[in-house]
Order: C-alpha cells, then sequence, then structure tokens
C-alpha cells in the first residue's frame, strides 16, 4: 500500500496533551489519540497490577491504513495516557491485526518466569491470502513483547479469519476465544487448556445484520439492572450496512455453556405503517410527470424504472416508478415542482433516498411559497419513509419541490409515493440490536481483568468509519478512541438490552457548571449568550411542548452548528451534522444520524458530551447512543437551544464545561 508520507515512528513518551490543543485544535483533550500517524480498532485492552492498557491498530509509518501493528499506551483512570513504543510490530511481511490480551495468572501458557504472571497478547497475523493466530508475551507489566516461536497456533487455511477474544471460562476451567469468519457472518469458538492448542466448539450465525462482514467479536457476562443476576452478551462489528451507513456494531444477549452461545430472540422487526387508507398525491407509475414543472435536465422528462446505467441497485420504491435524478450521471442539476394541493389528515409521507445535502439535495413542502419542511436522502440508494406533520397546515394549498443542484459525487435524489394519511409511515429497519446509532462507533472490545464497576464492564470503540477514516481533516494524527463506557442491562417487556453510560472518571474534569430550571428556550439561551467552549458534559431535560423538533445547537458560529435533538415526526433522537463545519472532505461524511426513544413523562432527556472533533449523546437513560465525529472551526464554539414550532421548556440543564486532564 502507498503511504502518503512518512512519519516519525512513535517512541515512548509520556506525552501532554495540553499544549497541543492550540496547535491541533482538531485533537480531543480526553479522547485517545496517538502522538502522531494512523491508528483504528482498539487490541489487548487488559488491566494488570493497577494499569489500563489500550492497545491498537496502528501504522508506524504514516497517517493512513497500512503496516499494521500494535501501539501501545498506559493509563491508570482511562483519561490520562502515557504512549509507550509499538508492542506487536509487523515482522517478515506479516502485519499483526486485532486480537486481545490476558492476564495469565495461573501460567498455564508456560510464558510466566520467577512467579510473574504472563500478560499474553493473542492477535491476527495478516499476510496476502492468509490470516491466523498468533502469541505474544511479556514479562514485564507490558513493557516489552516477546513472539511466540511456534507462531501460529491456529491456522485454518482461510483468508477472513480474524479479530480472537479470549477469556478464561471457570465452570469449565480452560480458555475461549471467539473469531470471525468474516465472509460467513459467522462466529467460530474454541477451547484451549495453555493458549497455545486450540479445540473447534461452535459456531454462531449468521444471524441479525448481515449485511456487512462480521468482525472484532466479544463474549462476556453483563449485570441486568435492578437484579442480582447475569446475561451472556456476543457483539459483533459490521463492516458495513449499520444504521447510519458503514461500519457498526450489533449485539446478542442469551447463555453461553462452555460450548455454545445460544442467542436469545432478536426483536421483532417493525412493520411500516400502512397508508393504504391516504390520499395519494404522486406515485410515478404514468409515463410522465403530468402537471409537474421541470426545471434542468438532472430529472429528465418521465419516471425513472429502477435503477439507472452506472449505478448502484436501487431498492425501497412502490410500484414501477419513481423519480430518479441519476439518468445521465450525478452531473445533472435541476427542479421539479408539483401541481397544488390540499392539504388534509395529519402526515405527508414519502419515500426519499440518494445524496445527503438539505441545501443541494431536498424535497420541501411549500406552503405559500415558503419551505416549511425539508428532507434529504442518506447517501444510500434504498428509499426511506418520512413523515412530516401537517394538521397545523390543514385546509392550505401546497406544492413539493424536488431540488437537485449537486453535481458531485452522491449528487442525485431518489423520491416516490407521496400520500396524505393520518398516520406517519415507518421504515422497517434490519432485525438487529445495534449498539451504537451514530457513524463512529466500531471495534467496541471490553477490558479484560480490569475492576467492575458495580458488575459493569468497561469498554470502548475506534471512534471512526470505514467509509471516510482514511480522509478525516487532521494532522500529524488521524483517528481516536471513543469515550471509554460502562455496560449494563436491562428488562423491557422480556428483552435484555443494552446500557451504556460513560465513565464515572469524567466527572474530575468538570468545572461550575451552567444549571437552569424551567425556563423557555428565549430564557435558557439568554443564560447561554457568554458561554462559549467546545468540551462540555450536558445533562438535559426538556418538554417538547408540542413542538415539532426540539434540542441544542452545538459549535454554533460562522453558520456552523451541530444539531442535537428529537423529532416527534420520527420519534428519534438524532444528531445533525450537515452543517457542522468542514463536511467536504469526503461524500459519506455530512449527514443526520438517530435512533428511536421512548419519552418518559412526555420528556427528552439527554446526557451529550463533546470534544473538540466529537458529539457523543446518550438517550432514553442509555439505551439509545449516538456518537458522531465532527470538524467545525475552533471560533464555532457557541451554544444554543432551539426549536420547531410548539412552546417547549427546559425542564432541567446541567452544563458542565471541561478542562483537559491534569497531568
Amino acid at each position: 500500500m502507498m503511504i502518503s508520507r512518512l512519519i516519525r515512528p512513535l517512541a515512548a513518551a509520556a506525552w501532554c496533551l495540553t499544549p497541543c490543543l492550540a496547535a491541533e485544535p482538531m485533537r480531543p483533550a480526553f479522547h485517545y489519540t496517538s502522538p502522531v500517524n494512523w491508528l483504528n480498532d482498539p487490541n489487548g485492552l487488559v488491566w494488570h497490577d493497577g494499569e489500563y492498557h489500550l492497545f491498537f491498530q496502528y501504522n508506524p509509518h504514516g497517517d493512513i491504513w497500512g503496516h499494521m501493528s500494535w501501539g501501545h499506551a498506559i493509563s491508570r483512570d482511562l483519561l490520562n495516557w502515557e504512549h509507550m513504543p509499538v508492542a506487536i510490530p509487523e515482522k517478515d511481511g506479516i502485519m499483526a491485526f486485532s486480537g486481545c490480551a490476558v492476564v495469565d495468572v495461573a501460567n498455564t501458557s508456560g510464558f510466566g518466569k520467577d512467579d510473574v504472571a504472563p500478560l499474553v497478547a493473542i492477535y491476527t497475523g495478516h499476510r496476502e491470502g492468509i490470516q491466523d493466530q498468533r502469541l505474544a508475551y511479556s514479562t514485564d507489566k507490558g513493557r516489552t513483547w516477546t513472539m511466540y516461536e511456534g507462531n501460529p497456533v491456529l491456522d485454518i487455511g482461510i483468508a477472513d479469519f480474524r479479530d480472537p477474544k479470549v477469556f478464561w471460562h471457570e465452570p469449565t476451567k480452560r480458555w475461549v476465544m471467539a473469531v470471525a469468519l468474516s465472509l460467513e457472518r459467522k462466529i467460530a469458538f474454541y477451547s484451549s487448556q495453555n493458549l497455545k492448542d486450540w479445540k473447534p466448539l461452535s459456531h454462531f450465525g449468521p444471524v441479525g445484520s448481515v449485511k456487512g462482514i462480521w468482525e472484532c467479536p466479544d463474549l462476556f457476562e453483563v449485570p441486568v439492572e435492578g437484579t442480582d443476576r447475569k446475561r451472556w452478551m456476543l457483539t459483533v462489528n459490521l463492516g458495513d450496512a449499520a444504521p447510519a451507513g458503514g461500519s457498526g456494531a450489533q449485539y446478542f444477549t442469551g447463555t453461553f455453556d462452555g460450548q455454545t452461545f445460544t442467542a436469545d430472540p432478536l426483536p421483532p422487526t417493525p412493520a411500516a405503517e400502512p397508508i393504504s387508507s391516504g390520499k395519494v398525491i404522486a406515485d410515478f407509475e404514468r409515463s410522465g410527470y403530468k402537471g409537474w414543472e421541470i426545471e434542468g435536465e438532472a430529472f429528465g422528462t418521465r419516471p425513472s424504472r429502477g435503477t439507472e446505467d452506472g449505478q448502484n441497485p436501487v431498492g425501497g420504491y412502490l410500484g414501477s416508478g419513481l423519480v430518479n435524478s441519476y439518468g445521465k450521471g450525478d452531473a445533472p442539476t435541476g427542479r421539479m415542482t408539483s401541481p397544488e394541493f390540499t392539504l388534509s389528515g395529519g402526515f405527508l409521507n414519502f419515500l426519499v433516498g440518494g445524496g445527503a445535502s438539505p441545501e443541494r439535495l431536498a424535497v420541501n413542502l411549500l406552503v405559500d411559497g415558503k419551505v416549511v419542511h425539508t428532507a434529504t436522502g442518506r447517501k444510500s440508494e434504498e428509499l426511506r419513509w418520512v413523515a412530516w406533520p401537517v394538521a397545523e397546515f390543514k385546509g392550505r394549498t401546497a406544492r413539493i419541490q424536488l431540488v437537485d443542484e449537486e453535481s458531485g459525487e452522491w449528487g442525485h435524489l431518489l423520491f416516490d409515493h407521496a400520500v396524505l394519511s393520518d398516520k406517519p409511515a415507518r421504515t422497517p429497519i434490519e432485525n438487529a440490536n445495534w449498539v451504537d446509532y451514530g457513524p463512529d462507533f466500531y471495534a467496541a472490545v471490553t477490558y479484560s481483568n480490569a475492576p467492575l464497576v458495580d458488575g459493569r464492564p468497561t469498554w470502548l470503540a475506534w471512534m471512526s468509519n470505514w467509509k471516510y477514516a482514511v480522509a478525516t481533516p487532521t494532522s500529524p494524527w488521524r483517528s481516536a478512541m471513543t469515550l471509554p463506557r460502562t455496560i449494563s442491562l436491562r428488562m423491557e417487556g422480556g428483552r435484555a438490552r443494552l446500557i451504556q453510560h460513560p465513565i464515572d472518571q469524567l466527572e474530575k474534569l468538570r468545572r461550575e457548571p451552567i444549571r437552569m430550571s424551567r425556563l423557555s428556550i428565549q430564557e435558557a439561551n439568554k443564560r447561554l449568550e457568554d458561554v462559549r467552549g467546545t468540551r462540555f458534559d450536558m445533562r438535559l431535560r426538556i418538554d417538547p411542548g408540542g413542538a415539532e423538533e426540539v434540542g441544542i445547537k452545538l459549535r454554533v458560529g460562522g453558520g456552523q452548528e451541530t444539531l442535537v435533538g428529537w423529532s416527534r415526526a420520527s420519534g428519534e433522537v438524532f444528531v445533525d451534522r450537515t452543517k457542522s463545519g468542514n463536511v467536504d472532505f469526503h461524500p459519506d461524511f455530512s449527514g443526520k444520524h438517530g435512533g428511536a426513544v421512548t419519552l418518559q413523562d412526555g420528556m427528552v432527556e439527554l446526557r451529550i458530551i463533546t470534544d473538540d472533533c466529537s458529539v457523543e449523546v446518550f438517550a432514553d437513560g442509555g439505551a439509545v447512543c449516538i456518537t458522531d465525529l465532527i470538524f467545525p472551526s475552533a471560533s464555532a464554539d457557541g451554544i444554543e437551544f432551539y426549536a420547531k414550532s410548539g412552546k417547549p421548556q427546559i425542564v432541567a440543564a446541567e452544563i458542565y464545561p471541561l478542562h483537559p486532564p491534569e497531568k
């Protein structure tokens, strides 16, 4: 692989982050980054002798993927990190892919000496056409590492067999490995008495989300809130097709008997709301655009019959026709405006797909010539339902406007089946349990041997997405880790649901808070007029008061803003980064990402953590999490509440500015 530029290898250093923040405004203050170069998946998360070890996929030679080795850092609190030398390097043309590390307390491997329990890393060796599992070990608290001379310890002769996670299973007195058969969408389980000799146990999958390849599994026990019970949880990371597009993670709860993981039933797939009783405004089943005003060349002269030449497969539309502005590729631009119609019912439902740009690539609802609603695609050729509430405009004349002013990549719009109905339409999603609904949470793994917080394991993930990771606009480093989170399960309707919270150590970074109680949006924003910053820990409780949408704008300034809000029409909490700053470095970056929540007592409750280039949202008591990277200008540092219609109230707010960890 060509490396764009060479950068000095990572050296051992207690590297102080704080002085670099001014010179490198995108570098986060309390999310882990390497001083230089590329990193991705966290590896070998293990606690030993008072230290948290973070290993990670690392390129010692440049800021793009390649020459994969294990970088290394150590912390006592998961916030302050000491950077260490490369632990496991690429050697003899074999890259060190992802894996895990364990404390071999009983020295089953024989690697220990002088009564010192060894740290043993189990990782994937990668070379062209073959992936196998290998060992390295340390007897000096992880400072130096020796590759096992008997490597590989597990080789089944295939190219996509990777990312082992190993743990000691006390009931059977043996080590258990979960490892991905990536292209088969399966997890294989093996056992060993000594970490060197492995025997097959069973397979799990394919089940749940199978559109993307399976990677980076983890299997561990999780406490069930309000009980003294635990459930086993298997996490599987996906290379593509997660809810926000691109890479992401799903989980399964169930039982593990030392041989086989048996999953609990997945949640039922939600069905689309019936819309046949509504009034159809346009379905594009005829040969032309009868009554529509056409400008430019983007939309052609007649409806499309599906996928156009050179286009990826289009799906999700109804019948045989739809609007597809890819007829001559992404370059042409234009507009379409419908005949006038009278608004009735509670919702205007329609299907939309294609690119994502609410200003240049949009579906608009015009009432009295003014835009009252706007929607765009999600950079997907799969059309999804959008439901606009229109009860307040009942009896008024309206038109639908389709806009394609984007001529670059993803510069096309898909539109179909506009219908007025008393019910909002919903798009079924893939039948899976999702760990995070944002685009930037991948390869999550738990800490081995770590102290539990009220029985809860701790994990973290790579904070990026394979769709655009190599292009993120940072230097001389590229990519960061998420904030570590503690995890538990909550029983809801007989289903075990994943709950995540930021680690308690974050509270050490808090400064004096801004507190509010029972204020209108206008009153709350007066309190925020002089508040500036990029790093916050916020707890918000908002009464929507009939609002169509309500939330908070972050990193406001110079036309930039990142929205964290709740939408009545979709029932989702979301992060909208379409105007968050630098969004043009890759066509898949800009977007709006959300997950459905259940309001408690009718209130929107949010915890929001912001760092210099990230937003992490915890909603529904930690059941819905959204992680998004953002790259705003340093001067975009304002915050303000906002609402669309209604009379919302800020019932309670605590906004803590955060300072960098003290060295």
